[in-house]
């Protein structure tokens, strides 16, 4: 096809003419019915969408683009050359493709994109070529991200580099000016108003009520027009069209099948069997490399800091599993897709909240959006499915409806396990380690070793997905704080706005236990039992009370001696001598900046106790140094196994998990636990000690711990809601993409 004209010929001339004809007859061919078409004029350059009278309209008044002779938008497929960047694009400029994904958020008011436009077209100063007003701002913006620089800074700053630019150039002098022209770029949210009680949103059908029709409360505050409740909605997909906009991250989103190494080792949750199951189930889904595979993230945190002690406010984050395992976990791909605001948590009501992206989620697998990949250069249907969640144990209950205490609080063994309760200490423990093991294993014999009974019933039945929502299926909830007390106290207490998703009911793991909060419960219980720490140790008056209610270990029962209550020393038990060589050698650990924290500054060598940890202090000390500290100072059984059990931490933490030693870590798992209850008190043994059996599991379906894991999420999770709380209008263009 002879397209010489686009450069030989102008407006008015038969042959150019004739060409305008040629390209709107293959433009419209091509169109797939759509009624707006890119213009590919000089003044609009393929950004502004039009129709055919009114392309034809703008292509006779205004000259053709001369550098537009690969006709890529309009669906002509690119050769080898163009693959990744149209002809007309920059190296290292996505500017244009930035305007492109922008221009879909102006329908409702085309002139600010034309301002837009024009910022992007007009030169930095007269004479220069390689920055225009807008991508100059957008530049100095990113440095300005990037490194921390105050605004008042900033505004300095520019006022100064303004000054030394040529006197005709248009670079903003204030941070206010450059704001408001890149404000405009900013990805839109939603301002929900809520029920202050949490019985619904004020959305769709609800949006002109001014009361709450479930227990009439007020919309407003006492001033009329402040909403009580307000949930931040960030629309999940104008972010995902933002994102394949950028080539750099369109190719990186189809890592998982063309980067990934594939040698029957879990490195990446698309070797798992649950995304595996999916694309076998789902083919016409798994035929698209693009569609995404998303993890859901959410937990309560206090913006105030100490000012407030009791504000919660829950922001929910969404990560892509489609990228590499060194890139999905980043601060610069995480996407904040709701916020819920406080002063209370939401707890079992955050189905409610939930609404709005599960809408969203439920299109993007049903039906699809046309989405532009800038990488390939092409339009595609892009769809999504949520892989999994992943939370803390409280908010586990609260997103799958599950009760997570009393007599069945493990979601995994549900009624198949019951906790013992134990008088003296006034909780339920579990104790039935040994129904994990094998049936000729001899432990399942002993009885003065463990409680006292041999045990020969077989592990707990694991229910499928499909199992679990027939039993929720037809629970109905009214969402309202004051219905609180009427919930069930054990096992489902509603059907979570999950199962509404039409893939949910197939997934092998829906919510992932949080390996960091149960590694750092061992750590504290170990620990704290260790060194007799009050407060965390699970050793004392209560504990020997109830051994003696169970009638074991009789050599460990309170003893009375004058009016005083004397406790036998355990196994487990530190001497002053040998707690003081064991904070000694904690004290004087040095390690790598950065590692972990100064452990001179959370030993304490008067009262030979370790305060303060953080979560990953307590990794740092199961992963490599409690094993070290305790070589010498407790008895051989004892000190192999919790030796082992950091070792097992260690293990399910390898960024390369191979199948055959994971099945010798599921069972060894289990032979550590009846270990340590040969040794430890029954008050050691809560839930958070059981759900370790259940890691190894969820580390066969779901891929490796680092995927899942909280660390990502609460390091960064400060950052952003800073960002949010001191400018909302901005943080999207921060955080999506000046970082890039």
């Amino acid at each position: 096809m002879d397209r010489s004209w686009i450069r030989n010929s102008k407006p008015g001339d038969r042959e150019y003419d004739a060409g305008v004809r040629q390209f709107i007859n293959f433009a419209v061919k091509n169109s797939g019915g759509r009624e707006k078409l890119p213009c590919p004029c000089h003044k609009c350059h393929n950004l502004l969408h039009k129709r055919v009278h009114e392309i034809i309209n703008h292509l006779t008044k205004f000259a053709f683009d001369n550098t537009y002779t690969c006709w890529s938008w309009h669906g002509e497929k690119m050769d080898e050359t163009h693959v990744g960047k149209p002809k007309n694009s920059v190296e290292g400029d996505n500017l244009e493709d930035m305007l492109r994904v922008a221009q879909d958020e102006f329908n409702d008011d085309p002139s600010k994109f034309e301002r837009l436009l024009s910022n992007s077209e007009k030169p930095l100063y007269p004479g220069c070529k390689k920055y225009s007003r807008l991508k100059a701002i957008l530049k100095l913006y990113n440095l300005k991200a990037a490194n921390g620089l105050s605004e008042k800074g900033f505004g300095d700053f520019l006022e100064v580099f303004k000054d030394m630019l040529p006197e005709e150039n248009v670079l903003p002098k204030r941070t206010y000016e450059a704001k408001s022209t890149l404000s405009t770029m900013g990805l839109r949210y939603e301002k929900i108003h809520a029920c202050p009680n949490d019985c619904m949103l004020y959305w769709k059908e609800h949006e002109s009520l001014s009361n709450c029709p479930v227990c009439n409360a007020s919309r407003y505050k006492k001033k009329e027009g402040v909403p009580a409740k307000v949930l931040w909605y960030f629309p999940i997909i104008p972010r995902f069209k933002r994102l394949f906009s950028n080539s750099g991250d369109a190719e990186k989103l189809t890592w998982h099948v063309n980067g990934r190494k594939k040698d029957r080792k879990l490195r990446h949750p698309a070797d798992s069997p649950q995304w595996r199951f999916i694309d076998a189930i789902y083919r016409d889904f798994s035929k698209e490399e693009r569609n995404l595979r998303l993890a859901l993230s959410t937990d309560g945190m206090n913006p105030f800091g100490s000012l407030s002690s009791t504000h919660s406010t829950w922001p929910v984050i969404l990560v892509t599993y489609n990228l590499p395992p060194s890139l999905y976990m980043k601060r610069k791909y995480m996407m904040l897709s709701l916020l819920i605001s406080g002063p209370k948590q939401p707890s079992n009501d955050i189905c409610v909240y939930l609404a709005p992206l599960i809408a969203d989620l439920k299109k993007l697998w049903e039906q699809g959006v046309e989405v532009f990949d800038a990488h390939r250069n092409e339009t595609f249907m892009l769809r999504a499915m949520l892989f999994c969640t992943i939370q803390d144990f409280p908010a586990y209950g609260n997103l799958s409806g599950y009760t997570m205490y009393g007599e069945s609080p493990c979601p995994i063994c549900e009624d198949g396990l019951k906790g013992k309760w134990l008088t003296a200490s006034k909780k339920n423990v579990f104790l039935d380690n040994r129904r994990f093991l094998s049936d000729d294993h001899p432990y399942r014999k002993r009885k003065r070793s463990f409680n006292g009974e041999q045990e020969f019933r077989g592990r707990p039945k694991v229910l499928t997905s499909e199992e679990v929502f027939k039993k929720v299926e037809h629970i109905h909830t009214t969402f309202e704080k004051k219905n609180k007390a009427s919930l069930p106290k054990q096992g489902y207490k509603k059907c979570s706005i999950f199962w509404s998703l039409p893939y949910w009911r197939h997934l092998f793991v829906r919510h992932c236990l949080d390996v960091m909060h149960i590694e750092k419960n061992v750590c504290d219980s170990l620990v704290g039992t260790l060194l007799n720490i009050n407060g965390k140790t699970k050793d004392g008056q209560n504990a020997r009370d109830d051994l003696k209610e169970m009638g074991i270990r009789n050599e460990l029962h309170p003893v009375k001696k004058n009016d005083k209550t004397y406790l036998p020393p355990a196994s487990y038990t530190l001497s002053r001598r040998e707690k003081k060589e064991f904070c000694e050698s904690l004290a004087g650990v040095k390690v790598p900046e950065g590692f972990s924290s100064n452990f001179s500054k959370l030993v304490n060598m008067e009262t030979l106790k370790l305060v303060g940890l953080k979560s990953h202090d307590c990794h740092v000390l199961m992963q490599h140094l409690l094993p070290i500290a305790i070589r010498s100072i407790l008895p051989k059984n004892v000190r192999c196994a919790i030796i082992r059990l950091c070792s097992f931490f260690h293990f399910i933490y390898n960024k390369v998990i191979d199948l055959k030693v994971l099945k010798f870590w599921e069972r060894e798992i289990v032979v550590i636990l009846c270990e340590l209850e040969m040794f430890f008190p029954p008050s050691f043994f809560d839930v958070m000690i059981h759900l370790t059996i259940h890691l190894v599991r969820e580390v066969r379906f779901c891929g490796p711990v680092h995927g899942r894991n909280q660390y990502a999420f609460e390091r960064q999770i400060i950052k952003v809601m800073l960002k949010i709380l001191f400018g909302l209008k901005l943080v999207f263009l921060n955080d999506y993409f000046m970082k890039r």
